[in-house]
Order: structure tokens, then C-alpha cells, then sequence
């Protein structure tokens, strides 16, 4: 069967791949066009794409006749595929849950420091000459221990952020979620997502991508929160609303932001590259060769399964 990787994974996944399939790795970092979406469906068997492929509706209406059964998504994230669509057309998606747990929830507690502790703001400060030395005003930022930690989204990597936060920081948790949830450590569930945004000293946004969380942080919420709190997302970018995002802190509504990801990724607004008051990272949730290379082969399992006609082990 031939096999499609969109982008180079590390080398012990393409090594697992081409002890099953005839694989075809693309040289290029960037998704895939739409010329090379359409043709993936007609040349290969299976696909397994990540971050970026965009396969929508109109790309499986563009291929009458499609030799592709299965995209096997590197990611658990999967908001790039129309899964519908896809199963409509008879292909089947399967994603990599579990395996980005844990460096996720470290990348959020990452950006929680960094923002509240103004990190990036002195890094830039001490890099560009400009640090005079200590004084007892410089820098002054929030204090983590002890404070309320907001989780939105209390799904697996939910969890594990507000564990760490717990144990690690000795935070008080509360969290929104759209189904009731109990905890293995102290938590309150909150009704309303105003509520919990009202509440807290920051809040972390861990929801799946997809409609229904498009815009989930709004200006609503953000203008709810308290002006010292800040606001981290290691979600899907279009779950905060960049406009209302970058306004609220303009305007110092809220003290700070900590993103992993962004609106319209690669891009990001100028007006939050030049506020100090924000931490940017370049989409590193996942950035471990550890933690991408058990995703690539828990991605290839998924293949494989499929090609021995097994069970999918992680279909969506």
C-alpha cells in the first residue's frame, strides 16, 4: 500500500512506516496546497497528515474517484480534517491521543510563568542591553503559588495542567466543561464560562479545536475577567478571538497572555509581537523529539491496523 507523510517525522517513524508501506515523505514544512490535497486522494492509500492539511468538504468533492481510505492524522487535534466529509466520501480519520498529553500541560505551565512572571519581558530587556541591575521595583509580576488557576476544557490535557498547578503551585482549581466532571484532586466545576472567567488569576484555555469552540474567548469573556488575571492558550488559535484578545490588553483589561498558537497561523498581529505584556511561542506544544516521535508511531499503528484490516485503534 502506498503511504503519504505530508511532512518529515523523526527517523524512527519513517523507519516503522517502511517496514509496511511504500512511503512517500514530502521535503516541503508547509501544509499542502489544494493541488496537492486533491492529488494525495488520487495517488496513495493512505495519508497521514497533520497541522494545516486542510481536507474539506470541497477537497473530497474534488476527487470523484479516491484511492485514499484513510487519513491517519499525526496530532490529536484534528480540526483541519472534515471528518464527516470524510467518512461520507469512505475515508476513515484516526488522530494521536495521549501521546501530547504531558508536554502540552508542560508548554501551558511554561506560558503561565512566563506571563506572569514578566519572563520574556526581562529576557528582551537583559538581551538588548538594557538591564541596569536589580532593584526591588523592577519587573514586578504575579505571583503564581497560591492563586486560582481557570481551566477551560478539563479533558486529558485539562487535567494534567490543573494537576501541575495543583500539586506543583498549590493553585486552586476551577474549571468549565461541557459535560459535568469529577476530579481526582480538588476542583469546582463551574456553570458558566463568565463565571469561571470572573473568578480566576489565569486562565488556560484547553478545548478541542472545531465550530464549536470557534471564538470561545470573546470579548465577553475576557471583559469579565479581573485586570490583573491573565489569559494562556495552548488550545487552537481560533479559540480566542485575536481582535478582542489584543484589544483587552491594549486597554488593560486584562494583565496578560501566554499563546502557543494563533488565529491565522504561521501569521501573527504585529500588535501582539510588539506588546510586552504577552509571551509567543512558536507553536512548541508539542515539541519534544520523544513526544513527536511516540506520536508518529502511534500514528503509523493506526495505519498499519487498517492495513491488516484490524480495528483502528484511535479513530475519531
Amino acid at each position: 500500500m502506498k503511504l503519504l507523510i505530508t511532512r518529515k517525522l523523526p527517523d524512527p517513524v519513517l523507519a516503522r512506516a517502511r517496514e509496511m508501506f511504500d512511503v512517500s515523505v514530502r521535503d516541503n514544512t508547509a501544509p499542502l496546497s489544494r493541488d496537492e490535497l486533491t492529488q494525495s486522494l488520487i495517488d496513495h492509500d493512505i495519508v497521514l497528515p497533520t497541522l494545516g492539511d486542510a481536507y474539506s468538504a470541497d477537497i473530497f468533492a474534488a476527487v470523484p474517484e479516491k484511492r485514499t481510505k484513510l487519513l491517519a492524522n499525526f496530532g490529536v487535534g484534528y480540526n483541519h480534517i472534515d471528518a464527516t466529509a470524510a467518512r461520507a466520501a469512505g475515508i476513515e480519520v484516526t488522530n494521536t491521543p495521549g501521546a501530547v498529553t504531558d508536554a502540552t500541560a508542560d508548554i501551558a505551565l511554561t506560558l503561565m510563568l512566563m506571563t506572569c512572571r514578566r519572563a520574556g519581558e526581562g529576557e528582551r530587556m537583559l538581551r538588548s542591553g538594557q538591564w541596569e541591575g536589580w532593584h526591588p521595583t523592577q519587573l514586578l509580576g504575579l505571583h503564581m503559588s497560591g492563586k486560582t488557576l481557570g481551566v477551560v476544557g478539563m479533558g486529558r490535557i485539562g487535567q494534567a495542567i490543573a494537576q501541575r498547578a495543583h500539586f506543583g503551585f498549590g493553585m486552586a482549581v476551577k474549571f468549565y466543561n461541557r459535560s459535568p466532571k469529577k476530579m481526582p484532586f480538588p476542583a469546582e466545576q463551574v456553570a458558566q464560562l463568565m463565571d469561571l472567567a470572573a473568578q480566576v488569576d489565569v486562565l488556560v484555555v484547553a478545548v478541542p479545536g472545531g465550530g464549536e469552540t470557534h471564538h470561545l474567548i470573546d470579548a465577553a469573556v475576557l471583559n469579565a475577567m479581573q485586570p490583573h488575571a491573565h489569559v494562556v492558550n495552548i488550545a487552537r488559535g481560533d479559540v480566542v478571538n485575536e481582535t478582542d484578545l489584543i484589544e483587552a490588553l491594549s486597554t488593560g483589561r486584562i494583565a496578560g497572555a501566554g499563546l502557543d498558537v494563533y488565529e491565522f497561523e504561521p501569521k501573527v498581529p504585529q500588535a501582539l509581537i510588539d506588546m510586552e505584556n504577552v509571551t509567543l511561542l512558536p507553536h512548541l506544544g508539542t515539541a519534544a523529539l520523544e513526544v513527536r516521535t511516540a506520536m508518529g508511531l502511534m500514528a503509523v499503528d493506526n495505519a498499519i491496523a487498517f492495513a491488516k484490516g484490524k480495528p483502528l485503534p484511535n479513530a475519531v
